[in-house]
């Protein structure tokens, strides 16, 4: 079995030997996930892919939301993605220093507002250095908002994107599953929230897919497509039916719809607001164990 849209992935081999294409933008999209207290800005600046520039969540954001990085309007995002050289007709490939995690959120980002030649580096970064590839620092070239503005034009596709409205008329229809990639401990309750304030346990009915479980251990490279299918077929999810995917903060999501598209699933959404959202507040209902 192979992958059903290999396109959302390209490998360390393929990025180095297209790393000088006129059209490739490579794009640093670590984010830190708390409580870690490291500075995904400072480690970009010290270490990065030749010719990167640094994407921050944290930034390319709605600003006036309270919720952590929440999606910003196509308006904004249009000029995040100018400013940093990253607009139409332009190869994406984004990356980060975990392997696999906040990169998947950039990939889709660019998908939801309509930009398709966009993919995630299988490994990140840290299979990129282990195999002794080009790195530089800022002092020594590719600064980030180095590359030239460039024209992003926004398609926002409302069908990639959840909000609390469409989780709780969910939960007496259940025409969606919910797939939550946070730790089994999270969802279960028995372990705490890294955010202060949040209670523990998942939504009613939702089902529970770690997304460390579609990696590879050893590099956070994604499983084969045979292992791949056979994680969400024991988690219980039906491929044929709508799927919803959350986390704590709409980051870890991304990798679970990463890995449904990979297997032919191009219509997966995210809930934006995820647990952060849902266990922050005192009007929605929590199942614990």
């Amino acid at each position: 079995m192979q992958y059903q849209r290999p396109d959302a992935l390209v490998s360390t081999e393929w990025l180095a030997l297209h790393l000088a294409d006129k059209d490739l933008r490579v794009v640093d999209g670590t984010y830190i996930i708390p409580p870690s207290t490291r500075d995904a800005r400072q480690e970009f600046d010290a270490r990065h892919i030749p010719g990167a520039v640094f994407f921050d969540i944290d930034e390319v954001c709605d600003q006036a939301n309270p919720l952590p990085h929440m999606l910003p309007k196509p308006a904004a995002f249009s000029s995040a993605a100018r400013k940093l050289g990253l607009g139409d007709g332009s190869r994406i490939v984004a990356y980060d220093t975990h392997g696999m995690v906040t990169a998947a959120r950039v990939w889709w980002m660019f998908r939801i507002f309509g930009h398709k030649n966009v993919a995630v580096l299988d490994g990140g970064l840290p299979k990129w250095i282990k195999e002794s590839r080009q790195t530089v620092g800022t002092e020594t070239g590719s600064a980030a908002g180095a590359l030239a503005a460039r024209h992003f034009t926004a398609r926002f596709n409302k069908n990639l994107l959840r909000d609390i409205a469409q989780i709780k008329a969910n939960l007496d229809k259940r025409q969606e599953q919910v797939v939550d990639a946070r730790s089994a401990g999270r969802f279960k309750a028995i372990d705490p929230e890294p955010r202060v304030g949040l209670r523990g346990g998942h939504m009613p009915g939702a089902l529970n897919l770690p997304y460390t479980e579609l990696l590879d251990p050893a590099d956070k490279t994604f499983l084969s497509a045979d292992r791949l299918a056979a994680r969400f077929q024991t988690a219980g999810i039906d491929m044929q039916k709508p799927i919803v995917t959350s986390c704590g903060s709409g980051v870890t999501a991304c990798v679970l719809a990463l890995g449904l598209y990979l297997l032919g699933r191009d219509d997966v959404a995210v809930y934006d607001g995820s647990w952060t959202e849902w266990g922050g507040r005192k009007d929605t209902p929590i199942v614990t164990g």
